[in-house]
């Protein structure tokens, strides 16, 4: 293949994701459902779900590598390494949180370029200072609008192909007046999404939806005990939302059903009676894929 042909090849995924954003002939959207992954398995079990995205979560890299919570302790590097693993087992688009991009203005743009090149089909950029928090976590703050509209910017002028979604936490510190307005300037700077977070009532909800829904494809954050007003993708479908993040939903069925298992191991030491509940050696090679490694590996056999 050409090297314009491989070029074309890798941007098949950013591809996939500007075409099932795009509204149809009647304006509407149909919601995207996008599972948070952290590592090549997760991200491996939601394409085999049959999913047509996944994304990777700040937060959830952050609990899974560290055993932290999301409070700017994962490095870019860090991030780096998991869309590279990612992006090496699945083919579906990819959509990366990059918090603040990890700096100043020039930082934020070599993060945008090593993404990309990681194969990253869109990133998130938020307007929080550094350190940042959870957008469902208290006390947030965020920058001048000077400066976040700055970094989405610079953001747009180091990306070749990859989407640019522009996220404000402003409605936490400066109402949600000060977040639709920052919002608006994020989409003149030239933001392909637009993602204003944490909106405590619905008639924020719908107060987003009536000034970009017809201007822009809109993301929604829906965190499993977090503050959303609404937990129903229909609902976000019909007030014209594009794409609904889950980025904790495998992290939440994980901790809710481990503490299970290790009680049941440290009182019977062992794991008779797991079975149901629990797969088996053959059951993850399957997912992950043996049979098939291996016969790639047999071909060069000689």
């Amino acid at each position: 293949m050409s090297d314009e042909g491989n070029q074309l090849a890798n941007h098949d995924h950013i591809v996939q994701l500007q075409s099932r954003l795009v509204a149809n002939r009647h304006g509407r959207r149909t919601l995207l459902s996008v599972p948070g992954c952290w590592d090549g398995l997760t991200a491996l079990m939601i394409e085999k779900a049959g999913f047509e995205a996944a994304f990777v979560t700040g937060s959830g890299l952050s609990m899974a590598r560290l055993g932290r919570p999301d409070v700017s302790l994962v490095t870019v590097s860090e991030l780096l390494d998991a869309v590279m693993a990612i992006r090496d087992r699945v083919s579906i688009p990819v959509v990366v949180d990059c918090d603040t991009g990890f700096g100043g203005i020039l930082n934020v743009q070599r993060t945008v370029r090593s993404m990309e090149r990681a194969g990253a089909s869109a990133i998130q950029i938020e307007d929080q200072p550094f350190p940042k928090k959870c957008g469902h976590m208290a006390g947030k703050f965020v920058v001048s609008i000077r400066e976040s509209t700055g970094r989405i910017k610079a953001a747009l002028d180091a990306r070749s192909r990859m989407l640019i979604v522009a996220r404000t936490d402003a409605i936490a510190s400066e109402g949600i007046g000060a977040a639709l307005d920052r919002a608006d300037a994020y989409l003149e700077a030239g933001a392909d999404l637009i993602f204003v977070e944490a909106p405590i009532k619905l008639e924020d909800l719908v107060a987003i939806s009536r000034r970009f829904s017809n201007r822009v494809p809109l993301v929604h954050n829906l965190v499993e005990g977090g503050i959303s007003p609404t937990n129903d993708g229909l609902e976000l479908e019909n007030l014209g939302f594009a794409m609904a993040l889950h980025p904790l939903l495998l992290m939440h069925g994980f901790i809710s059903a481990a503490p299970r298992w290790l009680a049941h191991l440290r009182e019977v030491r062992g794991t008779m009676g797991l079975s149901a509940t629990i797969g088996g050696l053959d059951d993850i090679n399957k997912l992950v894929g043996l049979e098939e490694l291996q016969r790639a590996a047999d071909r060069y056999d000689t």
